[in-house]
């Protein structure tokens, strides 16, 4: 038996693989214009398969999306929370992972920990896909730069500016960087910032980071700004996060340091008034609705990148 196709990472993923499955979201995006939202994908390639979703977390573009994307495949999913599990009951993980895999063709884990998903994937015989962790959320940011790509954006040599909490995503993006070639600005606070072993490990591999406080400075001439929320589910601290971060508010004085045909990014839910100002958010520069439809089309096509082998 062959070992199973992760996707776990974009760190671990060569750069070759990840440019496949670009190429294949917009292949498969472009392919279904004028179809109903419940039409099958001419091809049908995951016809007979299903994919599992558990959550840990809640969701609604994650669960929405990937429910969607294997019944456009052609396949089916079955979508369950930890507590409708006996892993909410104290179950192994190793014990699911082995469980599951004589049911379902793959996994897809939102996980409250990146080491729960390692665990999951060490264990399966199916494909594993990283819904979301405290460590990263790939999925999210192959929909970035699908968006970014179709707004005419060449990735190589983009400058993104990331500016407020260096949580996961921004880990993500990270990753990216050494893989697409595009230059990335972190704007954070002290205490917020990303890890160092990670930029440590995106930089190793290639990719170009530069780390500065200054939000305005960072966002000078930028052609792509990223924001996130400033409180995560999970976190205990939410006013201090929103005073530590309330300087970091992607706001109109904030994109007017960006290039002029500058994008913004957020992978959504928003908090107008907290991480980016209304007038940003819903501006014309902003082009977040376009990226939380394609996490139904990158997945799609990471659903059958993960199938493929």
């Amino acid at each position: 038996m062959s070992t199973p196709r992760h996707f776990l990472g974009l760190d671990d993923i060569p750069a070759s693989e990840l440019r496949a499955i670009l190429d294949e979201a917009h292949k498969r995006k472009k392919a279904r214009a004028g179809l109903s939202k419940g039409a099958i994908d001419a091809d049908a390639p995951c016809d007979g398969k299903t994919l599992a979703l558990i959550f840990e977390k809640s969701s609604t573009r994650t669960r929405f999306s990937f429910d969607m994307g294997m019944r456009q495949l052609g396949g089916s999913s079955i979508t369950a929370t930890a507590n409708d599990m006996q892993l909410g009951r104290g179950e192994t993980v190793d014990d699911t992972a082995k469980v599951l895999s004589r049911f379902v063709d793959g996994i897809m884990l939102r996980a409250n920990s990146h080491d729960t998903l390692t665990e999951l994937a060490r264990n399966a015989s199916v494909p594993v896909i990283n819904g979301l962790t405290d460590r990263s959320h790939p999925c999210q940011i192959m929909a970035d730069l699908q968006t970014l790509e179709e707004q005419g954006r060449d990735l190589n040599g983009l400058r993104l500016t990331w500016v407020g909490d260096g949580n996961n995503v921004a880990v993500s993006f990270a990753h990216a960087a050494a893989k697409f070639g595009f230059n990335l600005t972190i704007s954070t606070p002290q205490g917020y910032a990303v890890p160092g072993q990670e930029l440590s490990l995106a930089r190793g591999a290639g990719a170009k980071i530069t780390v500065t406080e200054n939000p305005m400075e960072a966002s000078k001439d930028a052609d792509v700004v990223i924001a996130d929320t400033f409180v995560s589910m999970g976190d205990k601290d939410a006013d201090k996060r929103l005073a530590d971060l309330a300087p970091y508010e992607v706001t109109d004085a904030l994109m007017s340091k960006a290039d002029k045909d500058a994008l913004f990014l957020h992978c959504l839910p928003a908090h107008r008034g907290e991480e980016v100002s209304a007038s940003v958010i819903d501006g014309p520069q902003s082009v977040v609705f376009d990226e939380a439809e394609n996490r139904l089309h990158a997945q799609k096509a990471i659903i059958k990148w993960c199938f493929d082998r």
